[in-house]
């Protein structure tokens, strides 16, 4: 899509050099990262950011809307509620599918969610590239104007609000066998929060508390929520000795409600040119005809769990809680990246944050998933080169 960079990115290639740029992940912290990272930048023209963004914004536009809390306390009442609810969420992943439509180049809204990302391990991928690839400084990762550095400051300012840093912690389920571990490696390494298991915080009155490498007891004052419900629901062997339930004297960088509030339960109200063609089933009036130009997906799963690519009129009849799955219209990914044997599909997903005073969030970087296979994701994958995570570069 972008010709000058696509054509002198791949003349520099090679196996030997892919290697090296693994390696220097793994020379990090002697571990080597657990997901695929793909060969390739995605070379994001100015026509393809400009509807990107603007895609973003109509998703924004909603979520600004009056009576936007009201549309979604029924996401909450489908889940779990938590306490002390911020007024918006702290950070949003918005996700296009890069597809075509009339034999036109068109972003489509595939997912959003009010969560945080890789908003580290992006930083640290963008600079590795630019390290091994010395002409990709010429682009730019980075939205708002943004550096490197002015990232990781705002990046810090999000997720330590002015709080002491051992008094702010990355909450997750076993941080360590996360897939996403390298992630919590590079924050704690470049923000300085320590990573806390959600087994080693611990309540008193209305205080949390976690004890440090020297078994000290420290205070928690700020939570980086990375604990996805789904998850710990299923982990019924944990014993947790607090209750996210519980009336806290706490801040989140990221509250659980807006995982919820802000998922694919909003994607039936969206509608425009970058939206997709999405029911609930409990709204679904009959059973369309040609199923297979549909998906069914549950509203909040988390990494595609539980969707059905394939579906069949028994899926949909065998849902018994039909206001907790959609069913959304297939859309038609164009490959688009020339690889050195043919195009690749991709995936974009924006990244912005919004600092509690903000009026708006503010976009700050991205995150691309590779994918020749049927879908975008790891089972469909498996085996390929020039597939998994990368990132979009802009020109500056």
């Amino acid at each position: 899509m972008n010709s000058k960079y696509r054509q002198l990115f791949n003349a520099n290639l090679t196996v030997d050099k892919y290697k090296n740029f693994i390696d220097d992940f793994t020379s990090d912290f002697d571990y080597a990262v657990t997901f695929r990272i793909g060969e390739s930048p995605f070379f994001i023209p100015i026509e393809l950011k400009e509807q990107l963004l603007e895609g973003c914004q109509q998703v924004i536009d909603f979520i600004k809307r009056d009576d936007f809390r009201s549309i979604t306390d029924r996401a909450l009442e489908l889940n779990r509620k938590v306490p002390n609810e911020d007024n918006h969420t702290t950070f949003l992943a918005i996700d296009f599918g890069i597809c075509e439509e009339d034999g036109e180049i068109v972003p489509k809204l595939i997912e959003v969610q009010g969560f945080p990302s890789l908003f580290n391990f992006q930083q640290n991928l963008s600079q590795k590239f630019i390290s091994h690839y010395p002409f990709l400084s010429e682009l730019t990762p980075f939205l708002s104007g943004l550096t490197s550095e002015t990232y990781l400051k705002l990046i810090e300012d999000v997720i330590c609000n002015n709080h002491p840093k051992e008094n702010v912690i990355l909450l997750e389920i076993e941080p360590e066998k996360q897939n996403t571990k390298i992630d919590f490696y590079y924050c704690h390494r470049d923000i300085g929060i320590p990573v806390v298991c959600v087994t080693e915080l611990y309540q008193k009155g209305k205080q949390l508390f976690y004890k440090n490498d020297k078994s000290e007891e420290i205070l928690v004052k700020r939570i980086y929520n990375r604990v996805i419900f789904d998850e710990l629901d299923l982990r019924t062997d944990l014993k947790l000795n607090f209750d996210f339930s519980s009336d806290v004297d706490v801040e989140w960088a990221g509250h659980p409600n807006w995982f919820f509030r802000i998922s694919k339960f909003i994607l039936p109200y969206l509608k425009g040119k970058y939206f997709i063609e999405t029911t609930l089933l409990s709204d679904l009036k009959e059973i369309p005809a040609d199923l297979e130009n549909y998906v069914l997906k549950p509203l909040f799963s988390f990494s595609g769990s539980g969707v059905i690519f394939h579906v069949k009129r028994e899926d949909i009849e065998a849902v018994k809680e039909k206001d907790l799955y959609i069913l959304q219209k297939k859309v038609n990914y164009k490959p688009v990246i020339q690889s050195p044997d043919g195009k690749v599909k991709a995936e974009v997903r924006i990244l912005a944050v919004w600092k509690k005073e903000a009026e708006s969030p503010t976009f700050v970087t991205n995150l691309v998933r590779l994918s020749r296979g049927e879908m975008i994701g790891v089972k469909f994958n498996k085996d390929k080169d020039w597939v998994g995570g990368t990132v979009g570069m802009f020109e500056k």
